[in-house]
């Protein structure tokens, strides 16, 4: 009974909530479209609906104040309407419910599956603990796989693919630093390809150094190693020698730029006296004072393999050069010594010439540029220059020896049957000096390569030089970059390619040689000269009329035998150039010959 009076009651309200539950229909429909999210049925909606909630409370409290006959009077009516909301509503909760079952199937499949739980000591993440097989003896780095993401590991399993696949592989500058070098080490143990590999200027550290334990043991290939640019330092240095004392194959080993001081080279030392494959070692730009010098110089007498020992930038001075010429006493191997940039001095000069003067080997090659030498220090390079029959390259750049120096040198040179290459630019030397070393060229068939850049000779200089090689000599490469010699001296020049026949390589930069000069090289070009190949006119403030004389002296010689010309940082407008890349192609269309021709 009071289910009855409470059903008529709520039933004879219904029709003032028509409009609202209208509305709520609407809504229904509005949320179902626009999201797969909304799942509840449409009864249970109808139930909590808190519009339907307050006409249902609202009935309840009015059936007392109604009167049964009342109620039984409106129920037809009633039953009506509620059969016709049921009818619309019941299809859209049916449709509902069926959709939240297929997206909840669909989800079922479609979606990734979560990783299944593994034991107890295989729960950690997948990156965590990662290690990678290196070889025997050695220790990863702690958190090494945590570090290295998945974009790195991706750029290292192809630098490892590359030390599989190619005898010389060059990964310099990558930047892979410690952890890159553990995860790359594996692919040099017992690798049967890789010859040559350059790991310079990747952030490795002396602990990173330590990946090569048990790798470089195991490989008998590996003929160059390249760690240039890396700060391992002394602590790096002591353990990569620590591994080399026991490889056969590595050859040649660069440590330049790798912040190595006097105890790396007391490692290094070491090292020379019980290795026996090693020839070259390039230990430039490092901090190695007397003392590492003096660790070298006591290895030197007891290996006889080394061929070459590069010490350029380092703080040997007077002390250095005089430990290092005792050692190169007893040293019958050497072949190459470059200590350039050491500040050794006049007195160290003397007593290293003193030790090379007895060294019982052939040294071919000595590089003593930029270490304070004046005329005095040049005298003593002289005497070693007349007694040497094995000496092919010198290098005394940037010193300061002057003309009386450039003279004692071209008095040695007369009695030299060995030096081909000579290099005393940058030495204060004026057209004095250079006159004596021209003449010391008129009987001199074995100099091939002079260069005497950056000294002040002058237009006489000049003229001195091209008088001598116009008919004497064999120079090949004639180096007169920044010597003031002026539109004057490349006329002198230009009237010497006339007729000498040796030059190929001409370096003419800066000389303020300006359209004047440039006039007067273009007409010799116009002359046949078979040699000449290479002409560098750089700086000289050439404009387009210079450029205009040089396009038509292309175009005018069909033998022409230049294939590069630079006349780069100079003044000439696109006009000039056009009129240049025109001469080019003429030169390409009538001789199929190519001309370069740098702006």
């Amino acid at each position: 009974m009071a289910s009855s009076s409470s059903s008529s009651l709520c039933l004879h309200s219904l029709p003032k909530a028509s409009s609202g539950l209208n509305q709520w229909r609407g809504r229904l429909r509005f949320e179902f479209r626009g999201s797969s999210a909304f799942l509840s049925p449409a009864v249970v909606f109808l139930q909590q609906s808190p519009r339907l909630s307050a006409i249902r409370a609202s009935s309840e409290g009015s059936s007392r104040r109604r009167g049964y006959n009342e109620s039984q009077a409106v129920s037809g009516f009633s039953n009506a309407k509620v059969q016709q909301i049921a009818s619309n509503v019941l299809p859209v909760g049916s449709f509902v419910v069926v959709t939240f079952v297929l997206w909840k199937v669909v989800e079922k499949f479609m979606s990734p599956k979560s990783p299944k739980t593994s034991s107890a000591g295989d729960s950690k993440s997948s990156t965590e603990g990662v290690k990678w097989s290196i070889g025997a003896g050695t220790n990863l780095l702690q958190g090494f796989a945590a570090k290295v993401d998945r974009e790195n590991k991706q750029r290292l399993n192809e630098f490892a693919k590359e030390l599989r696949s190619f005898r010389s592989v060059d990964m310099s500058g990558c930047n892979f630093g410690d952890e890159g070098l553990f995860f790359l080490a594996e692919s040099l143990g017992y690798n049967q390809t890789v010859e040559e590999v350059s790991f310079s200027a990747n952030g490795i550290t002396a602990a990173g150094v330590k990946a090569f334990d048990g790798v470089l043991q195991s490989n008998i290939m590996l003929k160059v190693l390249n760690l240039s640019g890396n700060p391992i330092g002394d602590e790096g240095a002591k353990t990569l020698c620590a591994t080399l004392m026991e490889n056969s194959s590595i050859e040649i080993l660069q440590l330049n730029s790798t912040d190595l001081g006097d105890e790396g080279a007391k490692e290094i030392a070491e090292l020379l006296k019980r290795n026996s494959t090693l020839r070259v070692i390039e230990l430039n730009n490092n901090m190695i004072d007397y003392s590492g010098f003096t660790s070298l110089a006591g290895a030197l007498p007891e290996n006889n393999t080394i061929r070459n020992l590069h010490l350029n930038g380092n703080y040997g001075g007077a002390l250095g050069a005089n430990a290092l010429s005792k050692g190169l006493e007893g040293n019958k191997s050497l072949r190459e010594l470059h200590l350039h940039g050491n500040s050794i001095g006049d007195e160290g000069i003397r007593a290293l010439m003193a030790g090379l003067s007895s060294h019982k080997g052939k040294l071919a090659l000595l590089d003593l540029g930029n270490n304070s030498i004046t005329a005095k220090g040049a005298f003593y390079v002289a005497e070693y220059i007349k007694r040497s029959k094995c000496l092919v390259w010198l290098n005394l750049y940037m010193n300061d020896i002057g003309d009386e120096g450039a003279e004692k040198v071209a008095d040695a040179l007369k009695q030299n049957r060995s030096i081909a290459t000579i290099d005393i630019g940058g030495n204060n030397i004026h057209a004095e000096g250079v006159n004596a070393i021209a003449q010391a060229l008129k009987d001199n068939a074995i100099i091939t390569t002079l260069e005497v850049g950056y000294n002040p000779i002058g237009p006489d200089g000049a003229k001195a030089l091209s008088e001598i090689l116009k008919f004497h000599g064999n120079v090949k490469t004639l180096k007169l970059g920044w010597c003031q010699i002026a539109a004057k001296g490349a006329e002198y020049v230009a009237d010497m390619l006339r007729y000498n026949n040796t030059i190929s390589v001409l370096d003419l930069r800066a000389n303020g040689l300006r359209d004047e000069g440039a006039s007067c090289l273009a007409r010799s070009l116009k002359v046949v000269n078979e040699a000449l190949t290479s002409v560098d006119l750089g700086f000289n403030e050439i404009r387009d009329d210079g450029a205009f004389s040089i396009a038509q002296a292309l175009k005018a010689n069909e033998d022409v035998t230049v294939t590069s010309i630079n006349l780069g940082n100079n003044f000439i407008t696109k006009f000039g150039q056009s009129a240049l890349t025109d001469a080019r192609d003429h030169v390409l269309e009538m001789t199929e010959k190519e001309v370069e021709i740098f702006f």
